[in-house]
This record gives structure tokens, sequence and C-alpha cells, in this order.
């Protein structure tokens, strides 16, 4: 039988206790039960370090049984529910808890859990929407973490109904700006999307990631993780098979990185189509690099040989993007004003 670990005055150290040996302070480990990570308490006196043990865990049973009364907080409910999420993938886990971090915790996320009711909900979905300024994709993320949570809260009969059933049909119902409607470009927005973009000084180096994005549908991810290995010039075929996501560190949600993210289901992986416009545009950014001798460099979970690259060789922030489309848009749109004022 293994023998227990001793603090310097030969007294037996419980598990989780250890003591630091350079200055003896004393330190007790323990992992959170809802956001699973690793957190320490301190004490110079292995007495006082017990009771702050103690102390620990009567917090805990205390809450608990605040919850089981529903007077317990959605933040207290949303870190019970996102702890039982031990099969999500790890860029989905990240996703959601920064969606929860960044939208609901310091507001609504304060809000007693049994105290919450349907007009409640609708009016911060409302809040977010005119008041934050965010598109109904977006909100429905939102959703898609609040409803498990009232829901968890409802099977756990500390809520007799889901106060968010029925309000993401609701808030699309509402009139003005046609929430929750995706517009495709015509052939014509596309066709000057592209032009003014080629023949732009400032944009034209965009050219080919638009015109693949354009001429094959994929999603922003797919196209910014394409390798050189997944493109077949022959059968003018694409090889889809994972994509490139940009999130949050799950243990430091200060710092973002790239990971590879693959597809959730086999239909995921697919074959695209190369049209003409396509092969050319990867040709054409083939003979670029060649002869700038600039390629993409980064490394990305063993992953490498990346077609598209910033100027630093490292891969395009999807956000990058989409302020660079917005500044193509709104200097086309100017051009086009001031174009009109002189006619």
């Amino acid at each position: 039988m293994a023998q227990a670990r001793k603090d310097n005055k030969g007294r037996a150290l419980r598990k989780g206790e250890t003591q630091r040996k350079y200055d003896l302070m004393y330190i007790y480990t323990y992992t959170d039960p809802f956001t699973h990570k690793r957190k320490y308490l301190y004490s110079k006196d292995l007495m006082e370090l017990r009771e702050k043990e103690k102390e620990l865990l009567k917090d805990q049973l205390d809450g608990l049984d605040v919850y089981a009364a529903g007077n317990s907080d959605l933040n207290f409910v949303f870190d019970r529910y996102i702890s039982t999420k031990t099969d999500l993938r790890s860029t989905t886990y990240t996703n959601y808890t920064y969606i929860y971090d960044h939208f609901v915790r310091e507001t609504f996320g304060k809000n007693k859990v049994g105290d919450i009711k349907y007009s409640d909900v609708l009016h911060f979905y409302l809040y977010l929407i005119k008041e934050k300024g965010i598109q109904v994709n977006t909100l429905e993320t939102v959703h898609s973490v609040l409803h498990p949570t009232f829901q968890m809260a409802v099977r756990d009969d500390i809520i007799r109904t889901n106060p968010s059933d029925g309000v993401m049909a609701q808030v699309k119902k509402k009139p003005g700006k046609n929430h929750g409607v995706r517009h495709a470009l015509t052939i014509e927005q596309q066709r000057a999307f592209m032009n003014y973009t080629a023949n732009n000084p400032v944009f034209c180096h965009w050219t080919p990631l638009f015109t693949v994005l354009l001429g094959t549908g994929c999603r922003i991810g797919e196209i910014i993780g394409l390798r050189w290995e997944d493109i077949d010039y022959e059968k003018r075929m694409i090889n889809i098979n994972h994509s490139v996501t940009y999130y949050p560190r799950r243990t430091d949600t200060y710092k973002c990185e790239f990971q590879v993210s693959l597809p959730k289901t086999e239909a995921g992986i697919r074959n695209v189509p190369m049209m003409e416009e396509v092969y050319k545009a990867f040709k054409e950014e083939a003979a670029r690099q060649k002869e700038e001798g600039s390629y993409n460099t980064m490394e990305v979970d063993g992953m490498s040989g990346f077609i598209f690259a910033n100027r630093f060789g490292k891969l395009h922030n999807p956000q990058a993007v989409n302020r660079t489309i917005r500044r193509i848009l709104e200097n086309y749109n100017a051009e086009e004003v001031l174009k009109a004022k002189r006619e």
C-alpha cells in the first residue's frame, strides 16, 4: 500500500493537498465541477488550508441547494449545463462558451432562472438585435445555447416550462428588417463585385480567394483550410474534407487560435466540381506564389500546404475576410454615388 505524502512536520497530507518545498506553502488542488478548470487554494498553515477546504465544499453544496430551489442565476445553470457536454468538439465547446460569455453572462445571465419568463427572453433577444446590432444567425447561436440550458432546468424540475420556447419564431416575425432572410447576390451583383475587386489596385490580390468562394459555394472555413493536395487539376475536382476555425482558446479565452475541424457527418466530406474560373484562379495563385516566393508556411494540427495566405504567410482570419468584403462594398457604393452625382 502506498505511503501517504507528508509535510515538513511529518503530518500526512490528504488527497489534493501538497506542500511546496521552496517556501513551504500548502496548496489544495481541485477541479471546478462546472468549468472543469483546475483551481487552487493556498495557505501557509495546514489547518487554515483545511478550513478553506471545508468552506469550499459548503459553498458548492449551497450552490446546489440554491439551484434546487430555483433561486440560482442563469449563469450557474449554464455552467452546470455546459459541464455535462463532455462529448462536444473542442471548437463547438469554445464557441458556445464564447457566445454565452460575450452576450449573456454579464447582463441577462444574472437573472434568477426561476423568475425568467417568455417575454423576458423575447425582450432580451430584441435588445441584442436592436441595441447590440447582432445578426439573426448570431442570435440563433445564442438561442442554441440558452434553450438547452433552460431545458435542463425543466428536466431537473427547477422550472415548469422552457421560457425560450417559440421565441425565435416570434423574433423572425417582427416587421421591418426581414430578419433571418438571407439574400444571395444576383449574377449582375456577383459580376460587379468581382470586376471591381480585380481592377482595384488595393483589393486585386483578393480575386483568387473570392473567385473560389463564389465558384464553389463552400464555407469560408473550408476555403481558408484548403490545401494544394486537396485539388485535382486533371479531374477538375476539389476534395472538401476539413475546415479551419478561428476561436478563443478553451483554457484562455483572451487568445484565439486556428484549429482544424473535421466534418460532423459523412455528408460533410465531398467533392466539388472545379469550374473553369476556379481552375484559372488556382493556376494564377500558384503562378503568383512561385514568382514571388510567397507561400503559406503555417502548420495547424499537423496540416500544412494551405493554398491561400495573408501578407505574413499565415492563414486568413475569417473576420479579416469579412472586413475586406465590407470595405469593397463601401468603396464600390461610394464611387457609384459619386458617379451618379457627376452625371
